[in-house]
């Protein structure tokens, strides 16, 4: 979940151009900050506890070819000056930054101390490289590398690592197992990070490092690709590099006039989803039909979309937000494409006894493509031989290669740490393969041609029902901000939108929040109402309106404080209400959820919460 970046050059780079890139990565992690790097040969380094402009006000600017950063999400040791990365060898002769968990770091300290080294930090990553500095001093004769594959085939756990070492002082050692790693290369520089974002402004030539490789970069061939060499540190392979060009306009990395990036992100949903629909929603004279290009990849010489066709069961493995978009396929799936589909959350899928039906395909959801225990999910069932399917937003993230083929958003980064374009885009990709999965079964298709029509107008109807509800939600927030719990309700196709309301809520404003059927309510939370509870209840006119409607009376009987969410043809409710545009049922959530993420922003702007960083939490949850 912590952000790394390193720079090695055949020029200087300032300092400061080596935390702006940092910045970038902020989202990862941002309780402390700090950059190693090379002068005169030696190592030298500074470190803060806090936001990475700590750096900037410690250290005046200045230059160097070699740079490698790092911002923190605590895992072992609390946040601090000493638990900050980078950290160093007991001789300082060595400096590494660390993305990862090292499991078995209480028996290598162990170890370690008993050989005589000591610590001066709590966290797993001291002892790493610790011990890798003891595996190269018991091996002299080794080259580092060598040393290093040695070292690292005795670590448990994921890590993405930069090292430099004093005895190399043109060289950079990068290493991956389990935790992302690109490498940039422009004509004179290699840039190294946990997301290429953060270069993006340096290269679009991208080389991702697979899980056992070390990079091995100098700076003193002519030709650029001479100066690295990647091997795998399990079976000593040479790997063939291979770059490839990534696309993307800089200024999505920036707030522009936006006061946060959460903000920008839910005010430019109509962009998301005009891009995330472009190119696969395909109108003839006749008919419309949907294009998944990333599905007509063949798996044992069938295209996936034809097996997925034919499919009796789905599984959803996914975390978080993409979780809720997993619930709302199921949803949508079993209605119009006539397939069984079971959801699991990926942390808890992992560890219990496999037990699914034969033929069964995996869909593994994740904005990164990162999210470890997706990942780990996906590679299970790879293991048992399932297909798998992946839904991502970045190009070139783990699950997109490891999965046998996918759907990309196709969104551009989403950098506020509450999703919000993304879960849309996510919900936008499974209509989109359940509307192709009936089209190609020749099932409900006059209904798939309505609502494929319907989701033309989207893109506009989402931006409509930002541009009506925004001074409400405002309004709103100002009363609710001072409260201390919410309750979310829903049904049928609404219930993951109120699960995914109380998570943004909780998530940004600190405010213990809920999500429930609405007709569970009363099988426990409805103990809860009161005048002091605040409760959300969306409930448009559907098939189901009528008993939502009687869930919402039970609320009000008990004097529940009621915001209430429906479609403007409504006019049976008077006050709280938050209207969004008439569409067909099955559309609403792509409008119920706007209002929610709204009023989660400015409940948690009008209590001071830091809103892109929220406390505790990072965007790609890279550790178990």
């Amino acid at each position: 979940m912590c952000g790394i970046f390193g720079i090695l050059s055949k020029h200087n780079f300032k300092f400061k151009d080596c935390v702006k890139a940092l910045k970038k990565l902020e989202y990862r992690g941002y309780d402390s900050a700090g950059v190693a790097y090379m002068m005169n040969s030696n190592i030298e380094y500074l470190k803060k506890k806090g936001k990475i402009n700590n750096l900037e006000r410690f250290k005046d600017d200045f230059e160097s070819n070699m740079f490698i950063s790092h911002t923190r999400w605590a895992t072992h040791g609390k946040p601090s000056d000493v638990n900050s990365h980078p950290h160093l060898s007991m001789d300082n002769s060595i400096a590494l930054v660390h993305n990862g968990v090292i499991e078995n770091y209480e028996y290598l300290k162990k170890k370690l101390i008993n050989l005589g080294y000591h610590f001066k930090s709590e966290t797993d990553s001291e002892v790493l490289v610790n011990f890798i500095h003891y595996i190269n001093k018991k091996n002299p004769e080794s080259d580092f590398v060598s040393n290093l594959s040695i070292a690292l085939k005795l670590v448990t756990g994921a890590f993405g690592i930069l090292i430099i070492n004093n005895n190399y002082p043109n060289k950079m050692f990068i290493a991956k197992k389990g935790s992302p790693i690109s490498i940039g290369m422009s004509k004179d520089s290699f840039f190294i990070s946990s997301d290429y974002y953060s270069f993006a402004e340096y290269t679009k030539d991208v080389l991702y490092l697979n899980d056992n490789e070390i990079a091995q970069i100098d700076c003193i061939q002519k030709n650029m690709k001479d100066c690295i060499k990647i091997h795998n540190f399990t079976n000593n392979l040479n790997i063939k590099l291979e770059f490839q060009k990534i696309e993307i306009d800089l200024i999505e990395l920036e707030k522009e006039t936006f006061s946060h990036f959460m903000l920008k992100e839910i005010m430019k949903q109509k962009q998301s989803l005009n891009d995330c629909f472009r190119g696969r929603i395909i109108k003839d004279e006749a008919n419309y039909s949907i294009k998944l290009g990333g599905l007509e990849t063949l798996y044992h010489n069938i295209p996936i979309i034809d097996i997925l066709t034919k499919a009796k069961h789905i599984l959803i493995c996914a975390c978080g937000t993409s979780l809720h978009s997993a619930y709302l396929a199921k949803y949508i799936i079993e209605e119009l494409a006539d397939i069984s589909v079971l959801v699991e959350q990926a942390s808890e899928f992992r560890y219990r006894k496999l037990s699914l039906p034969e033929g069964t395909i995996g869909l593994f959801i994740s904005q990164s493509g990162e999210t470890k225990d997706t990942l780990e999910a996906l590679r299970l069932c790879k293991s048992k031989e399932l297909l798998t399917i992946g839904i991502c937003n970045i190009v070139g993230s783990s699950i997109s290669r490891e999965s046998h083929g996918g759907i990309y958003l196709h969104i551009g980064p989403e950098i506020g740490v509450a999703s919000t374009k993304a879960f849309t885009a996510q919900i936008g990709v499974l209509y989109l393969l359940a509307l192709k999965l009936a089209i190609n079964k020749k099932i409900n298709l006059d209904k798939v041609q309505k609502i494929i029509e319907d989701m033309f107008r989207l893109p506009d109807l989402v931006e409509k029902t930002i541009s009506d509800l925004e001074t409400e939600c405002k309004d709103l927030a100002k009363i609710y901000k001072f409260a201390n719990n919410f309750l979310f309700l829903g049904r049928g196709y609404n219930y993951p939108i109120a699960l995914e309301g109380a998570l943004k809520l909780k998530e940004i404003s600190y405010i213990h929040a809920e999500g429930y059927s609405a007709s569970e309510m009363k099988h426990g939370p409805i103990a809860l109402i009161d005048r002091m509870m605040p409760v959300v209840i969306i409930c448009t006119q559907d098939k189901i309106y009528e008993k939502v409607k009687t869930n919402l009376e039970e609320v009000k009987a008990r004097g529940g404080s009621i915001i209430i969410i429906t479609n403007k043809s409504n006019q049976e409710f008077k006050e709280n209400v938050l209207k969004v545009p008439d569409i067909d049922e099955i559309l609403y959530p792509f409008l119920t959820t706007i209002p929610l993420q709204l009023i989660s922003y400015y409940i948690a702007l009008g209590r001071g919460c830091n809103v892109d960083q929220p406390r505790n939490l990072a965007k790609c949850v890279t550790v178990e």
